[in-house]
């Protein structure tokens, strides 16, 4: 997959262990807007999507977070590979370790049928809903996020430039 770009904030030790977490997000368009993932506590936007479970693929992982995070359905056959973004910093859970997390992004279409989210605890928290917006709004409220806590901060940065790229990929290819 095309690598976007990378977040390493050097911020730790190279003797570190490390910790991968990679994940699948789904960026999904439907009459000129995007669906997303909004914090109606914390007021960003995010990409659905999460954690590759072990022993399952991409794709899988894609259309399993996709259906829990806004209750969607990814059409399978719709899936296309967008990018990938690596992410490194230090972990603010486990001392010495690195969190180490490549974000693959694809394009996918969905089902119109909504069904219920199913959250966990942390996205209940953040209280996560389902959004279909302007990009150009999307970007500006994640410009102007800001938070005490650098992991969600260093998130949203990213998702704010995957959606800078998401708009120039649109403009370019009229989809």
């Amino acid at each position: 997959m095309k690598e976007l770009f990378v977040i390493d904030l050097k911020d730790y030790e190279n003797d570190y262990k490390v910790f991968k977490r990679p994940s699948a997000r789904g960026i999904i368009i439907k009459n000129n807007k995007i669906i997303l993932v909004y914090s109606e506590k914390e007021k960003y936007y995010k990409f659905p999507g999460g954690g590759i479970k072990e022993n399952e693929d991409m794709k899988t992982a894609l259309i399993r977070e996709v259906r829990e995070e806004v209750g969607l359905n990814v059409i399978p056959v719709s899936v296309k590979e967008f990018g990938s973004v690596m992410r490194r910093q230090n972990s603010n859970y486990s001392a010495n370790t690195i969190f180490e997390q490549e974000n693959f992004y694809f394009l996918c279409n969905t089902e119109n049928q909504i069904y219920e989210q199913e959250l966990d605890d942390y996205e209940r928290e953040a209280e996560f809903s389902l959004r279909i917006v302007d990009i150009d709004d999307a970007i500006k409220a994640n410009y102007e996020y800001h938070s005490n806590d650098n992991f969600n901060e260093i998130m949203i940065k990213r998702e704010m430039k995957v959606l800078q790229i998401v708009k120039e990929y649109l403009q370019n290819n009229k989809l």
